[in-house]
């Protein structure tokens, strides 16, 4: 079993290389990720705060324009999933996930690692992605509604 961790987790490596390139070679023609114009002082900041935990945490997966990768990982840009399921959203962002999910319509299984962000950090990159690309998803995440989500 430790070796098919090892084995997945050189997999995801050499497939991140891989998405990074491609991805570098159109981040000119990416729509603007963020979607700030009516937010207030705090919910402003948290998205900023997000957009680097994105970046360092969640990019390599499901890119920087937040599409994802066809039939590996799902998207985050207008997906019904995370919409429609807020609190399951919060406890992938908090706990990691495993298991079959639909999103827009199509099958994902891969494995989402927990990434042991603290709860703020999870606030923070909630924000960013329900406030960037075409995402516009209210309210705002809260520190309290993230400390109930449990494993």
């Amino acid at each position: 079993m430790k070796n098919l961790h090892i084995i997945l987790l050189i997999s995801l490596f050499m497939f991140t290389i891989g998405c990074k390139e491609n991805e570098e070679k159109s981040a000119e023609k990416e729509i603007p990720a963020t979607n700030e114009s009516s937010s207030s002082p705090e919910l402003s900041a948290s998205i900023e705060k997000g957009k680097g935990i994105y970046t360092n945490y969640c990019a390599a997966c499901h890119l920087t324009s937040g599409k994802g990768i066809p039939n590996a990982f799902p998207p985050l840009d207008n997906s019904d999933w995370f919409r429609e399921k807020r609190e399951e959203s919060i406890s992938a962002v908090k706990h990691g996930l495993k298991g079959e999910i639909e999103v827009n319509g199509k099958k994902y299984n891969s494995v989402m690692l927990d990434l042991g962000l603290s709860d703020e950090e999870v606030v923070n990159v909630m924000n960013y992605i329900m406030n960037s690309w075409s995402n516009s998803i209210e309210p705002p995440v809260n520190i309290e509604e993230v400390r109930r989500v449990k494993k």
